[in-house]
């Protein structure tokens, strides 16, 4: 609760707020981050959800009695503890307060996670180690990531909807589709919202989603997971450099409102702002799949046949070559999904992008003109091998009244892991899941 007497026994303030008093009379409550002492002082180093606080339990202060409570005290017991504060450059945050009286609202058995625990253990006890500083601050990035890129559709006269999680076919592809028993039937859980938003862009013209999709790729890389947040958005008269002007744009915004309000948490994961910040300040560079196997070829020496997807190795080693992300457009369609529409004259590429993230993070986006033709859509998924019956009602949208649209789909992990500098996915979301875990 928020108080109203800053600092008084009837409302506790947050240890941020307590510090930005400063000086005087505080009441804050937390979990116990740090503890050490000796026979007649304990420190604790309270933790809440804003900052950590030093407190100085004494034994002349608070009576033996509750001394001797304090010095069983372990790691992630919740306290509530009234007292004074005031600046101490030598306290982990800068600030201490001298305990008048202490409550212990719950205790805590000997707390599993100790320094250099492995990856994998720290995994197996993510709803513990969701209370660490590192979690704490990932959290509240990847939180401000989402209001910003609501707030740059929003302020753009977009609208939010939402598509259904179970879905009759594929979008991005057949392989990678989770099938789920439904009823007496089967279905799959969606990959995309995709091909149930661009019906609705017929009604409202401008969408955009955060929503979860899901990929059964068997992959266990550090940049793949089986469940992920999917910002996509879609809407009518669209043009191919206004997809990947709407790309960058958001990219921006998202990158920007993080260095705006999370300098503290970017310290603590030992992120550079400096590397972040040209994202911002600077133009994407663009350039086509053709002119991305060139530079490769000159600046990297390597060689990737025409026709050839880039991969995760080829994507990386361009990303090298520039502090921003990149845009690369018109893949091959051969390697691209159906609903992508041809470069008119060249059907052998189509108006498809893809923005790669600096620093080895790879794909982030994904976008693309839609197809228009009925026929084409029909003949690309007949040579995908999918039976066009379960298409039925997308291919009404190019029935009745069909009009130039795209969009993309924006992976928010892969965003998170660039922008925090994590090693690994999986600490970008609260409870990753991947081939090999689905628990806890």
């Amino acid at each position: 609760m928020t108080t109203e007497g800053k600092g008084t026994k009837e409302g506790f303030l947050t240890i941020a707020d307590a510090m930005k008093q400063g000086t005087g009379a505080v009441a804050v409550r937390g979990w116990v981050y740090r503890e050490r002492g000796s026979a007649a002082v304990k420190f604790v180093v309270l933790r809440d959800g804003t900052d950590i606080l030093q407190c100085v339990i004494k034994k002349d202060a608070v009576g033996e009695e509750k001394f001797a409570e304090a010095d069983k005290l372990q790691v992630e017991a919740s306290l509530e503890v009234h007292g004074t504060i005031k600046e101490d450059k030598r306290a982990p945050s800068g600030y201490e307060v001298a305990v008048e009286s202490f409550t212990v609202v719950g205790t805590s058995d000997q707390f599993p996670i100790t320094k250099d625990q492995s990856p994998e253990f720290l995994l197996d006890k993510r709803h513990l180690w969701l209370r660490s500083r590192k979690m704490q601050a990932i959290l509240k990035i990847r939180a401000t990531m989402f209001h910003a890129f609501r707030e740059y559709f929003d302020g753009r006269g977009f609208l939010e909807y939402h598509s259904p999680m179970f879905q009759a076919t594929q979008c991005e592809g057949g392989s990678s589709l989770f099938a789920v028993k439904y009823f007496d039937a089967v279905t799959y859980l969606a990959q995309t919202w995709q091909l149930y938003a661009e019906p609705a862009i017929f009604s409202y013209e401008k969408l955009y989603t955060i929503a979860p999709s899901f990929r059964a790729e068997k992959s266990k890389t550090s940049r793949h997971l089986t469940e992920y947040w999917h910002a996509e958005m879609e809407y009518a008269w669209a043009d191919f450099k206004g997809i990947q002007d709407h790309g960058e744009g958001v990219i921006k915004h998202m990158v920007a409102a993080v260095l705006e309000r999370h300098r503290k948490e970017l310290e603590i994961l030992g992120r550079d702002p400096k590397k972040l910040e040209p994202s911002v300040s600077k133009p994407f560079p663009r350039m086509t799949y053709t002119d991305a196997l060139k530079i490769l070829k000159e600046q990297c020496k390597m060689h990737v046949e025409w026709g050839k997807d880039l991969r995760t190795i080829e994507e990386d080693k361009l990303s090298q070559l520039y502090d921003t992300p990149i845009i690369v457009t018109e893949y091959p369609t051969a390697v691209k999904a159906f609903y992508m529409k041809a470069v008119d004259g060249h059907p052998e590429v189509v108006q498809g992008c893809d923005f790669i993230a600096p620093e080895g993070y790879g794909e982030i986006i994904g976008g693309s003109a839609r197809e228009t033709d009925l026929e084409v859509l029909k003949r690309r998924l007949l040579d995908a091998g999918e039976k066009l019956e379960g298409y039925d009602y997308y291919f009404d949208t190019r029935r009745y009244g069909s009009v130039p649209h795209g969009g993309f789909g924006l992976g928010m992990e892969r965003v998170v892991s660039w922008v925090c500098g994590l090693d690994s996915i999986k600490d970008a979301i609260p409870f990753p899941r991947t081939p090999l875990r689905w628990t806890p």
